[in-house]
């Protein structure tokens, strides 16, 4: 390669116009996307077409044209099926349609740990726990490269609140961070091996994260021996010679940031030796490796028609993945699921005759027809808001069709609960949009609390059903029936909430994430940045580490309103006793037994979490290994899993290594984080290990290419 060859890859443009702006993307970009890199045809090096998002190819809301495609449940809700192969077909779903799009850069693969519920990009992550949230994105980065594309995993790192992105700085113990989000980024690298990892906007202890050498150089590149290359954010490149030094790869986009810096000023840069030329090599030769490993070069992308029958099977992928993602919170006195006897039903708000609710952002994917719920504010960046044509209401009325099911839309609480005051049942839809670029609350929005308060007490009978990005208070839990946390459940999502209240499929989805009580709850009560002047710089200070979600509730005594882990079954499982034993390389075996006690097939996950000799952890205890079973009644099942040593380990950050203090650890097998049903003893005799240690080759396998459905009622199973 030349070396203006070289330059050409290293430099990204945005693939759509912004007239507004003066600027207008390269002819061969694909408009309405969110990047291109121009090709090397001399040497048969494609260019490179990138597309957001990790829930469906995405288009920019200010695009002219949006293409219809399939979206995915939210990547919490995905997370929220703890089974990584729903999260593998959802992923080789979303990349075929990618690839016949025209895209072989898919920018996918959120890892950010849930360290604030306000967090408005929430969504697109992967939950609160690092190897559930490295886990099931790493198991999505190898379903979408498994078409011959290249996934990113973003945004690396403490990309945690959305305020101040641009800005803020995010402080905290570097060894705790490699115990929470680095770890989870780590997971998701080693079982999804994605081509490239999106540098993130913020600041991490003082220097921005694109040209942060400990971020990217010692940890990424070094520790993690991550081999392909790493790109910025959109907007997130602020210098020229100290990022391509500290190992940013690839300037994505570069009329988002203040210069082209990896244009004119990287050429001279490289020419007057200030970046090194062997630099600029490495650069260029992680790009275009990356390109080589996943299959770029070999089978280029040649867009396609995707026909009605892929639409349609690709609908029920999505379909499939919220029937698992669901999570039942609250099932008082068996209400549901709703059965022939329920013969007059009310439904009561969040638009549930027209549709469901997506997520806003750079990852909104546009439905085939119209929006909706068109006109809801806000209708321009980081909106519009989007319902997808999946209507709750239609779909109910087709499993009920010798019930009287009527719709309010809830605008009005009493008129709302005079509707529903002679039901048989009322399910009161509430939602929260939340978005990319802005924070949220965890107080529902307009009046909805009201609401549903209002309902509850004309009809015993309330069942609530929730449509946000993350969690949300809900003071009037104690008085409604049932809950269930829909999440924004993508293309199907009307129809896979009413399966599962009429019990057409069992749900089977557990928290990825703890829903407080209060914001007094958190480890900050008062939003960082609330009250600050646009732009103005600021500090986050994690003090509390590695004790993210669950692990700050545990460690502080505090009593959630539903905890890490939990989620009900219209099934009952039993849990035969725990075995464990250490093993040679410092990982520990864990063995036991789960039994379906009740007379429907359902799926069960049990969570094994772990506790250290006092004190050793930053929490009481950690989620260590989970499994996601399928279940005939009656049937008992033996269940092996491994712990990953480094789950049992603490990072010294001085002497720069993981250590296992030798003692008497406890393994924990339950339902939840707080339903802990068997424990076990497990002596380890102690053990260090590097800064750079990994499982060997094999160990992690490859995440499944099928994952089971939701059973369904009537099914055998298999």
């Amino acid at each position: 390669m030349t070396r203006e060859e070289k330059l050409r890859i290293v430099y990204g443009y945005f693939g759509t116009d912004r007239e507004n702006e003066g600027y207008k993307a390269p002819a061969q970009a694909i408009q309405g996307t969110a990047g291109y890199i121009p090709g090397i045809p001399r040497l048969g090096i494609p260019a490179q077409w990138e597309t957001d998002a990790g829930v469906g190819v995405a288009t920019q809301g200010g695009a002219k044209v949006k293409p219809p495609h399939t979206t995915l449940p939210s990547g919490l809700a995905t997370a929220a099926t703890w089974n990584p192969g729903i999260g593998f077909t959802g992923g080789r779903m979303i990349g075929s349609e990618a690839r016949a799009s025209g895209f072989n850069v898919q920018l996918a693969g959120g890892v950010d740990l849930v360290r604030d519920p306000r967090n408005g990009r929430n969504f697109e992550y992967g939950g609160e726990d690092p190897l559930l949230a490295g886990t099931m994105v790493g198991a999505q980065i190898a379903g979408i490269q498994s078409n011959n594309i290249i996934s990113t995993t973003k945004h690396y790192a403490l990309n945690d609140l959305e305020t101040g992105r641009d800005y803020h700085d995010a402080r905290i113990d570097p060894a705790a961070a490699r115990m929470s989000d680095l770890l989870a980024f780590q997971f998701a690298i080693e079982r999804g091996d994605p081509g490239s990892v999106m540098c993130s906007y913020n600041r991490v202890n003082g220097t921005y994260a694109c040209e942060n050498a400990w971020l990217l150089n010692d940890v990424l590149k070094g520790d993690f021996g991550y081999r392909g290359y790493i790109m910025s954010d959109w907007g997130a490149v602020h210098s020229t010679e100290a990022s391509a030094n500290n190992g940013l790869d690839q300037e994505s986009a570069y009329s988002f940031d203040k210069e082209p810096y990896f244009g004119k000023p990287l050429a001279a840069a490289v020419a007057a030796g200030r970046v090194p030329a062997h630099r600029l090599d490495d650069m260029a030769t992680r790009i275009v490796r990356s390109m080589f490993a996943h299959g770029l070069v070999d089978n280029p992308v040649t867009p396609t028609t995707i026909d009605a029958a892929t639409r349609a099977a690709n609908a029920e992928v999505a379909r499939a993945d919220e029937e698992q993602a669901a999570v039942l919170l609250k099932n008082e006195r068996a209400l549901l699921p709703l059965g022939p006897q329920t013969r007059r039903i009310v439904v009561v708000g969040s638009h549930a005759d027209k549709g469901v609710l997506t997520g806003g952002g750079s990852s909104q994917v546009y439905p085939e027809g119209l929006n909706a719920v068109p006109g809801l504010q806000p209708t321009s960046w980081p909106g519009p808001v989007v319902y997808f044509p999946s209507s709750p209401l239609r779909a109910i009325q087709a499993l009920a069709p010798a019930a009287s099911v009527t719709f309010v839309d809830g605008s009005d609480p009493a008129a709302a609960a005079h509707a529903a005051a002679g039901a048989d049942v009322a399910l009161v839809f509430v939602n929260q949009w939340t978005s990319e670029s802005i924070d949220t609350s965890v107080v529902l929005p307009d009046n909805q609390d009201a609401l549903v308060e209002a309902v509850a007490a004309a009809n015993p009978n309330t069942i609530a059903i929730i449509e946000s990005g993350g969690p949300v208070l809900m003071p009037w839990a104690g008085r409604v029936r049932s809950i269930l946390e829909a999440w924004y459940p993508g293309s199907g999502g009307g129809e896979a909430i009413a399966n599962i209240l009429f019990g057409v499929v069992n749900p089977s989805g557990h928290l990825p994430v703890t829903f407080p009580q209060s914001e007094g709850q958190l480890p900050r009560a008062t939003r960082p940045g609330t009250g600050l002047a646009d732009k103005q710089m600021f500090s986050i200070d994690y003090s509390e580490g590695a004790t993210v979600g669950y692990k700050w509730f545990d460690a502080h005594n505090l009593q959630p309103l539903f905890p890490f882990g939990h989620g009900l079954s219209y099934s009952s499982f039993g849990y035969g006793p725990v075995g464990a034993a250490a093993n040679a390389d410092g990982s520990v075996t864990v063995h036991f037994t789960v039994q379906n006690t009740s007379g429907r097939r359902g799926m069960t996950v049990p969570q094994v979490y772990v506790a250290a000799p006092a004190g050793e952890f930053e929490a009481p205890k950690r989620l260590a290994a989970f499994d996601k079973l399928d279940m005939l009644p009656g049937v008992v099942q033996q269940v092996n899993l491994i712990i990953d040593p480094r789950l049992l380990a603490t990072f010294d950050g001085a002497a720069n290594e993981w250590r296992i203090k030798p003692g008497t650890y406890t393994i924990l097998l339950g339902d939840s984080s707080r339903d802990i049903r068997q424990m076990a003893k497990v002596t380890l005799a102690g053990q260090a290990l590097p800064s750079n240690w990994r499982p060997a080759p094999g160990v992690i396998l490859p995440a499944p290419a099928t994952a089971s459905p939701a059973p369904r009622s009537g099914e055998r199973g298999r």
